[in-house]
């Protein structure tokens, strides 16, 4: 009750949250700055830092986890002394529009959520604002070098997170027209996190399997999961489970609560993003006859 109040809070403000959404390794962070400019943003969320201007205000890097899925669970601030460290400079900062980068409408949505902001106002896709021949070159960049991009000066960067350093971008951007024409000159810290250099940490098919199964039995026993399918996209995950269900049993209400309830754990034991949950009663079972 109270998150609904502080979100309402920003709402009363005209607070608007945008999204730039594009998969792992495509520029996002690249271009934060020169959509952030164009929408007037003075604010940015990006793997678990809150960035305004040059200055990292709040935060913990998710550049600076030693596996993957740490790295994950500081993006999405599921810590709570994380959490509420970026909350309260929300709360310090006079801003009407913040920006948020994610791999997906619902890690961007979970983000907002996460940290008492309104619903997201408008997505934008990295698509939008980059050439595919672009996108493709950051792609290379992230698969052949395994660095990143934080859209702060190197400076900046160094001061907290020093080991992970990697080297510094200068852009020249161009604005007006004519005699109105000027210059300005942004800088980016460009990095190795500590996850790409020792490689990465994955989830199988039949890990997550078998916790879906664990889900199950906490949530009813009498169901049973014949199969599922696991697909990963843009670092979401995609499930379809197939399920027996004893004959007679009460399912609408049920069914919809055991989705939120698997897709709520996985999440939260994970820190994976759960972008698909599919539920399909596959095979009701004859009542044992006594």
């Amino acid at each position: 009750m109270r998150s609904l109040f502080r979100n309402l809070g920003w709402i009363f403000k005209g607070v608007k949250v945008y999204a730039l959404i594009g998969k792992s390794g495509t520029g996002k962070s690249f271009r934060a700055r020169l959509v952030a400019d164009k929408y007037g943003i003075p604010l940015i969320v990006d793997d678990g830092l809150l960035i305004k201007g040059e200055k990292i205000l709040a935060g913990e890097s998710a550049k600076k986890e030693t596996t993957y899925l740490g790295a994950v669970k500081v993006a999405l601030f599921q810590k709570e002394s994380h959490r509420r460290a970026v909350i309260q400079a929300l709360r310090k900062e006079e801003f009407n529009k913040i920006l948020i980068l994610a791999t997906s409408k619902k890690m961007a949505d979970k983000i907002a959520r996460t940290l008492d902001l309104p619903p997201v106002h408008k997505y934008i896709t990295i698509e939008e604002v980059a050439t595919p021949e672009e996108i493709e070159i950051a792609r290379h960049y992230r698969r052949t070098q395994g660095k990143h991009v934080i859209p702060v000066p190197s400076l900046e960067v160094k001061r907290t997170y020093p080991q992970i350093l990697a080297d510094s971008l200068r852009l020249i951007i161009k604005r007006g027209f004519g005699f109105f024409k000027k210059e300005q000159v942004v800088e980016k810290a460009v990095v190795r996190p500590t996850f790409a250099q020792k490689g990465t940490v994955t989830i199988s098919e039949s890990a997550l399997t078998e916790l879906i199964l664990h889900c199950l039995a906490e949530y009813d026993p009498d169901l049973r999961l014949l199969r599922a399918q696991i697909t990963t996209e843009g670092g979401a995950y995609h499930i379809t489970i197939y399920l027996s269900v004893p004959f007679g049993k009460e399912l609408a209400s049920p069914l919809h609560e055991l989705h939120r309830y698997i897709i709520t754990n996985l999440e939260r034991y994970t820190g994976i993003i759960v972008e698909e949950l599919h539920m399909v009663v596959d095979k009701i079972t004859k009542p044992v006859e006594g």
